[in-house]
């Protein structure tokens, strides 16, 4: 006996059935003509989880993502950024610099939007993007546009861009 396994009782009514074990059909008993073997594609199918909680799954998965506190950005690596926006911002403001748009690779800090999660407004995780700088709005709303995504300053954590040169022209404090 196997660990788990019930003994039969003696007086169980269906003993001599179950004894008899699992039919085992051939061609000649007619079975299989009249009930031919399922598909097991349609067969699983037949199997597949019943959703009765619409979403549920996808709540539960949700959870499953580890959320992070917002990394810091020395102030060396936050006036690179400030430099390199600018330059991109020049490149991208005129019609001329449409057709020579810079490509852009961009680190950020996405915070997390999911109202039933602990971590929502609070924590986040860090997200790229790369692609066609498109614009650079340096307004109120301070943001930088990239294909469809639109990061705001804040949120940057590093970037790098084809095109524009590593270092600012000026020398610092000399």
């Amino acid at each position: 006996m196997t660990p788990g396994e019930m003994r039969m009782p003696a007086d169980f009514k269906y003993k001599n059935v179950y004894l008899k074990g699992k039919p085992v059909h051939t061609g000649a008993d007619g079975f299989l003509r009249r009930h031919p073997p399922m598909d097991p594609g349609r067969r699983a199918k037949i199997f597949s989880p019943f959703d009765a909680l619409r979403g549920f799954g996808d709540a539960v998965k949700s959870k499953d993502i580890v959320y992070a506190d917002r990394p810091e950005v020395s102030e060396d690596a936050q006036r690179e950024i400030d430099r390199k926006l600018a330059a991109l911002r020049d490149l991208t403001r005129f019609r001329t610099g449409k057709n020579n748009r810079p490509r852009v690779e961009i680190a950020f800090f996405a915070v997390c939007t999911d109202p039933d999660n602990f971590a929502c407004g609070v924590r986040g995780k860090v997200k790229t993007v790369s692609g066609v700088c498109r614009r650079v709005d340096d307004g109120p709303g301070r943001t930088v546009t990239v294909g469809d995504s639109v990061i705001p300053f804040d949120d940057i954590l590093s970037l790098s861009a084809e095109g524009l040169p590593e270092q600012g022209g000026e020398a610092d404090g000399q």
